[in-house]
This record gives C-alpha cells, structure tokens and sequence, in this order.
C-alpha cells in the first residue's frame, strides 16, 4: 500500500502513444492522495488531449512557455516552485536529448531546469532507439545529475517490434513515485513530533489558542516516516487528516500536550517541537459560562510547563529540535533559545502578516551549535523533507561521533 497524501506532482506528458497511459497514471495519483498539475508538450496534444487531463486533474493543463494569465507572465516559475516531484510519462528520445542538453525551448523542458524538486522520467519509444548510443549517453548524463529512471520495461511495442522500451505500466510508475520520497536517512529511530495549538479554557465555551494550523509539524511527521523512522505524532487541535504509519495522540491543552510527550520521550531518539504550545493557562477555570458584565474583564494567568526546555534536559534526552516563531531579531531569538534551552537544533521563521501560521509554504532558517542553513520559500511538504535531511544529517553526525 503506497500514499502520496499531499504530494505536489507536477505530471509532464511528451509525445507519444504511450501518453494514453499517462491519464490513468493521473487518476492513480490522485487516488493515492497527491494534488497533480499537469503539462503537456505540443506534440503530447496530438495524441491526448488537454481536456482529457483537465477533466481528470481538475485543474487547468498547462502547454504554453509565457502564460499571459499568470502572474507577470512567468508561469513557468509558479510552476518549478510548487512541485515537490516532476515526474515525465511518457518520456520520448527526444525530450531526453533536449533535457540532458539543457534545453529550456517549451514550458515542461524549462521546469525541469527551474525547479529544486526532483525530476523522474518515464522512457517510452521505440526499441532500437532505447538501445542507440545516443540515447543511452543521454540518460547516464540525466543519472549524473540526479535525474530518476522509472524504467522502461520490454515488451511489444506499438510498432510491431518487440524488446526494451515500453513505458511502465501507470500501476509501477506510481509506487516507483511513492517509494521514490522514501530515503531511510533515520532508519530504526524513533522520533516524536508535537504539532498545532493548545487551548487554555477559560469556561466551559472560551480559549486562549493561537493560529497555529499543525500543517508545518504534520508535514514534518510524514517526512520523518518517509525517512525510515518510528514515528509519533502529539497533536494540538487541527483540521488536519492522520498521517498513515503515525501513532497519533490528541490532546487540547498544554497540560495534556506535556503528559503525553513525557509518557513517550523515554522511548525517543529525536524530539521535534513543532506544536505551538501555550505560554499560560488560566490559574482558575470557570466551570460555568462566565456572564458580560462591566466595560472590562482581567483573567489570571500562569505559566505553562516548558515542554521542550524539560526534554532537553533529561539526563538521556534526546536529539531535540525546536521551532521558533518570530516577529522580528528572528536570528538573535532563535540563537538565544539554541543555548538557553541547550538544544541541537532549531528551526526559526518570520510570523504574521500572512507568514507562517496557517499557510500552505514556508521559509525556515535552521541553527545548530555549529553552523546554520537557510532553507527557502517552498511548500511545507518540500520544507519538511529539507528540515528531516538537515536533522538526520546532525543526528547520525553526534551518533557517529559518540561512538568513536
């Protein structure tokens, strides 16, 4: 059983008779949970066309280099930056020359040299162009680069003759793309991520909350199992679906959010504060609806258990990562937390005036004791598996080094 929950796939189709499979890859895709854009080159359209996948996909399907309707007329850019995967089914000969060759002369050849995702090819084309020198000097120049191979398989082909280079069947494509996130950079780790808000009660109907929406630490738990770990996940109230493979406990309130974490933290190996967790909480809760009453009103407050203070300072803590959420001196803050806190690693970013909270991208600038990584604007997805790369990096180093 493969998922794709909350990939951005963006799907390239090139010309070929192989891109009638190329609608039923679609609809797996989006089965599996990923939101899939699609561009076709112009060849592509005199085999399929555009409307089939926009029917499919649900969105508009892209085939022009400058899109006059987008903003400043650079779709292309828009494009490479919300993909977390190009994957190109079919693949012909020829787009394979243009792509190893670093041509940018139509929209799909242009986002793959644009974009930081990664970039999968599905080959389809005839037999003894597969086999041809030229071809296959092209893929190792693609390998080289980085670029995935999804196959091709052998077969009868469309032609009449008969050995490698079928595309693979839409079934293969899409599990080669799921596992294709998986790295098992933190295989056999056990990593715990808090994510979202805590309320504080007031009254039986009010709460101090924040706009935290979770997407950033649930984005972060997939990340850390496509990585190979064990992972939990103690979660503030979200509108957020369960991540699969996650062992998931709910809690409300900062109180809650700290009893769970330190039920679980003996068997942890990295800790990630994710959750935005309340400061303070009423030091007397009104057990009934408290009733308006004068032009003002003062509540009471004390402060919260600091959570990921506390874990940090076990006596065998573990590998502990916090987030910090600022309005301004966003360096100096987060430094200052590193150390006081005495964490491996933190990860800041600017909040408010649309920032941060309840968005769907972010930027993060990452501090560890010796060093510090600026990861830019992306989909919090994309972000996530950049964060899990920069911890496990960090991680194995001190694990490593401990054992020396």
């Amino acid at each position: 059983m493969y998922q794709l929950s909350g990939k951005r796939i963006l799907l390239g189709v090139t010309g070929g008779i192989a891109a009638y499979k190329s609608a039923v890859l679609l609809r797996l895709l989006r089965n599996k949970g990923a939101d899939v854009r699609v561009v076709m080159t112009r060849s592509a359209t005199e085999f399929v066309t555009p409307l089939t996948f926009q029917a499919l996909s649900g969105k508009p399907v892209h085939t022009e280099l400058l899109d006059l309707e987008a903003e400043s007329a650079m779709g292309h850019i828009e494009l490479a930056r919300w993909a977390d995967l190009i994957l190109i089914a079919p693949a012909s000969a020829n787009f394979i020359a243009r792509v190893a060759n670093g041509f940018a002369d139509d929209l799909l050849s242009t986002l793959c040299l644009a974009t930081e995702a990664p970039v999968n090819l599905a080959p389809a084309m005839n037999q003894q162009m597969w086999l041809n020198s030229a071809t296959q000097e092209n893929l190792e120049k693609l390998k080289t680069r980085g670029v995935g191979i999804i196959g091709p398989a052998e077969g009868e082909q469309a032609c009449g003759e008969s050995g490698p280079g079928r595309m693979l069947e839409a079934e293969e494509i899409a599990l080669l793309t799921a596992k294709s996130f998986e790295t098992n950079i933190l295989s056999g780790s056990r990593v715990l991520v808090t994510a979202g808000p805590t309320r504080e009660a007031i009254d039986p109907v009010r709460y101090i909350s924040n706009h935290s929406s979770g997407k950033m630490g649930y984005a972060v738990a997939i990340a850390a199992i496509e990585a190979g770990a064990e992972v939990s996940l103690v979660s503030g109230p979200v509108n957020l679906p369960e991540p699969e493979r996650v062992k998931v406990t709910k809690v409300s309130s900062a109180t809650e959010m700290y009893s769970a974490v330190m039920q679980q933290i003996c068997d942890t190996d990295i800790f990630i504060s994710a959750a935005a967790v309340a400061d303070y909480s009423l030091e007397s809760i009104s057990q009934q609806k408290i009733k308006k009453s004068g032009d003002s009103f003062e509540l009471k407050l004390k402060k919260n258990p600091d959570i990921l203070s506390e874990v940090a300072a076990l006596q065998k803590a573990p590998f502990s990562v916090g987030f910090a959420a600022e309005t301004e001196n966003l360096e100096a803050n987060a430094q200052s937390k590193l150390h006081s806190k005495k964490l491996d690693m933190i990860a800041a970013n600017h909040v408010g005036d649309g920032k941060g909270f309840d968005v769907d991208t972010n930027a993060l600038t990452v501090f560890w004791k010796t060093g510090q990584k600026q990861l830019q604007q992306a989909p919090k997805s994309r972000l996530a598996r950049n964060l899990i790369n920069l911890i496990a990096e960090q991680y194995n180093g001190k694990n490593t080094n401990k054992t020396h």
